[in-house]
């Protein structure tokens, strides 16, 4: 029983081992210097956060050709461990700048030559390279002087060389080949020895000689981190310029204004943060595995995919080659046999002209029939031969080749065909397209509007997806409902819930497939069913001050002259008109919304709502402005001061002047729709682009909201004893348009390059 405990205790060590051995193996690509793969040597922390050898980044400032700028303050020239026998094999691969470099780099302003002083008005900036993140890095002026060595990463490194080197043996950097085991380690030299080289660097009598001996070690640090501007310990962090500071650092002009903590607060949000992410990756781990099993089945898919891709490219290109062949064999066949048509007339037309020669065949039978006597024997058969010989005459007197030799006709023009084959490329889906916020909006019904970026591919549809945001989050992906293959560039989500909030997304389609969505937009439904009427101008309206359009949605006051005048005895006591449009259609019950858009020239508009026989009743005389007795914001114009205070007013206005919305003394009892943030009582608002009016009948209130971002400005109570209207009053000019359903938004077609979209 004990034995079997034994081995279970003996195999747990040694897995656990393996697994170290394992986690140091795989760490040791996380100790390497990126420049001579190896582990680093006194590393220096570069602003860009990287690390990289002190020797090489000396090697990298020499090859850029910066002179003097690759030394470090705190090393000891005297040092063993800097002597050229001793000196890292790195150093003596460098490569020196050429001469011709040299003299450029100096005559640019780089490194230090007679006639340039230090602390110019253009100090030199020197960049470095870096290796890692392949960016130029800014050093300042005084180049790897100014950095600060990583000795956090000393340790590791030496911990890490412990490890995989249990029980090897420091050898000396002083000895002859081969190097004794070293004995003893000086800080001070920041070098190995053993006895005899100790002695031999440290003799009596010399300063050397005080150097305490320590044991051997691979690495030499200072006791603790020290500025390299002023060689005092770090005891600040500049979050500002994240950077340690030392007491000295921190009253310099250059981090005045800068917030500076004590390190020992940076080490623990640090050490606390780093602590929490490595804690949950650590926790994580099967999520991890699972991701790179997801992405070692990519890669796999990517190599079948590729392949296949180039086999489809490969064989669409050959098709092209064999249409191309055919096409070839077909244009080399027509050339032929017009070449040959052309031959062959040529080679009759030759024939006949020698036959013209002297000696010739119809020459000599013409001289032969002209030696006949027999006069009729002679016209029966110079008659044929007179026509041919006319024929020759007339073509010897008017001479032209009988096929032309010219080939111009059979040219081909393969500019068209060249340019679509130099554009052959791959297909791409859509960008993603941006929905236009401006035409986007939501009243009766959800209007959606959106453009494809420029140097996109076309796209052949789209698909629209929208859900509510505001109902509770069901188990499982998220749903969207779609609106497949939409043509055009805008859509018509209809009958969605009133007081919601959707977000709807578009991506489009082509023949390489659907695009990337756009970006998320958020739209808020009215808070109730929305209300279609039209203005009814009939009770209250001059129609010599009042202009109504002909679908009767807008209104425009023109007050001309009469209000000119009246305004010019304004002070004698006159009276002003007051111009009245009702909506055709009366509310008994029931939640409704509308919205209307208010000029912002306009003088004093007021928008509300109220009793039909109130209104009626009140606006059929002309009643008095000027009076204190009148005003229609709120109900005030109702006779309020002799009512009780329980009674609701017949009107509720929301009084809007020179792009300027009045809160009334009735905001103040709305502070719950305006929230705590609100607007005060007896205070101006901008006027918003549309404004926004919520009738509840059963509970006689009325809400003024934003029509825009639905954000309430102003709740009032109202008398719903009876029927309500909605109503626009007018004092001066001032026009108002009330907001089309969305319904009956007709869909503009545009024609670009033959092809229709909707617009």
């Amino acid at each position: 029983m004990a034995e079997g405990e034994d081995m279970q205790t003996f195999t747990s060590i040694m897995d656990a081992l393996v697994r170290i051995s394992t986690s140091m193996k795989n760490m040791e690509k996380e100790l390497l210097c990126p420049v001579c793969q190896e582990m680093y040597k006194q590393p220096l922390v570069l602003p860009c956060t990287h690390n990289v050898c002190q020797a090489c980044a000396r090697e990298v400032l020499g090859q850029q050709g910066y002179i003097g700028h690759g030394g470090d303050p705190s090393s000891e020239p005297t040092s063993p461990a800097s002597t050229p026998s001793t000196r890292s094999p790195r150093l003596s691969r460098r490569t020196l700048p050429k001469p011709d470099r040299l003299d450029r780099l100096l005559k640019s302003g780089f490194g230090t030559y007679p006639g340039r002083k230090r602390g110019a008005l253009h100090p030199q900036v020197i960049m470095f390279p870096c290796p890692a993140c392949q960016g130029d890095v800014e050093l300042g002026e005084r180049g790897l002087a100014g950095l600060f060595r990583n000795l956090t990463l000393e340790r590791v490194v030496e911990r890490y060389r412990q490890s995989v080197s249990v029980g090897g043996a420091i050898l000396c950097q002083l000895c002859k080949p081969p190097p004794l085991e070293a004995t003893k380690g000086c800080t001070e030299c920041r070098a190995t020895f053993c006895n005899e080289c100790f002695k031999l660097f440290h003799p009596w009598g010399t300063q050397k000689a005080q150097h305490e001996p320590t044991l051997p070690t691979l690495s030499f640090r200072p006791k603790g981190l020290m500025c390299p501007d002023h060689k005092e310990e770090v005891t600040h962090y500049c979050k500002t310029c994240q950077r340690l500071v030392c007491q000295l650092c921190r009253v310099r002009r250059t981090h005045s204004g800068h917030k500076i903590t004590p390190v020992l607060s940076a080490y623990q949000a640090l050490k606390d943060k780093l602590t929490k992410s490595l804690t949950y990756i650590l926790g994580n781990q099967d999520t991890v595995q699972t991701q790179i099993c997801e992405l070692e089945e990519a890669v796999r898919h990517t190599e079948v995919s590729g392949q296949q891709a180039k086999e489809e490219v490969s064989q669409l290109v050959r098709g092209l080659g064999a249409v191309l062949e055919e096409k070839r064999a077909s244009l080399l066949q027509a050339i032929e046999e017009c070449q040959q048509e052309r031959l062959a007339r040529l080679s009759a037309q030759i024939q006949e002209h020698r036959s013209l020669l002297d000696g010739s065949g119809l020459v000599g039978y013409a001289q032969e029939v002209l030696k006949e006597t027999d006069q009729p024997c002679f016209v029966q058969a110079a008659k044929q031969l007179h026509n041919r010989i006319a024929r020759a005459t007339e073509a010897l007197q008017t001479f032209r080749p009988a096929a032309s030799s010219s080939f111009r006709h059979c040219q081909l023009d393969v500019g068209r065909e060249m340019k679509l084959l130099t554009e052959l490329n791959f297909l791409r889906v859509p960008e993603a397209p941006v929905i236009d916020t401006q035409r986007t909006f939501a009243y009766d019904q959800i209007f959606l509007c959106w453009r494809l970026p420029p140097h996109s591919p076309p796209a052949w549809h789209y698909t629209v997806e929208f859900r509510r945001t505001d109902v509770p989050a069901q188990p499982g992906p998220t749903r969207w409902q779609r609106r497949e293959e939409v043509r055009g560039t805008s859509a018509l989500l209809e009958n969605p819930d009133t007081g919601s909030v959707y977000v709807l997304r578009v991506r489009g389609c082509n023949k390489a497939g659907y695009g990337e969505y756009s970006e998320d937009v958020h739209l808020h439904t009215p808070p109730a069913p929305v209300l279609h009427f039209f203005l009814d101008g009939r009770w209250g309206a001059s129609r010599e001050r009042l202009a109504i359009s002909k679908d009767q949605r807008a209104v425009r006051s023109v007050p001309g002259l009469p209000l000119l005048l009246a305004a010019d005895r304004l002070l004698t006591g006159c009276h002003l008109s007051v111009d009245v449009v009702l909506g055709d259609v009366a509310v008994t019950q029931g939640r409704s919304y509308w919205a209307c858009a208010v000029d912002p020239a306009s003088y004093l508009v007021k928008v509300g709502v109220g009793l039909e026989s109130k209104l009626q009743e009140s606006f059929q005389g002309a009643p008095d402005v000027i009076s204190p007795r009148y005003d229609p914001d709120s109900g005030h114009d109702s006779g309020a001061e002799d009512a009780t205070v329980e009674a609701s007013p017949p009107f509720a206005f929301l009084t809007i002047g020179m792009g300027k919305i009045l809160l009334g003394s009735g905001a103040s009892s709305n502070a719950g729709l305006t929230g705590r943030d609100g607007p005060a009582a007896g205070c101006t608002v901008p006027l918003p682009p549309r404004l926004g009016i919520c009738l509840d009948y059963e509970r006689g209130r009325v809400s003024f909201l934003d029509a825009v971002s639905f954000r309430g400005l102003l709740e009032c109570p109202l008398d719903c004893s009876g029927p309500v209207c909605p109503a626009f009053c007018f004092i001066g000019g001032g026009a108002v348009q009330l907001q089309e359903p969305v319904g009956t938004k007709p869909e503009r077609k545009v024609t670009i390059g033959g092809f229709a979209k909707l617009d």
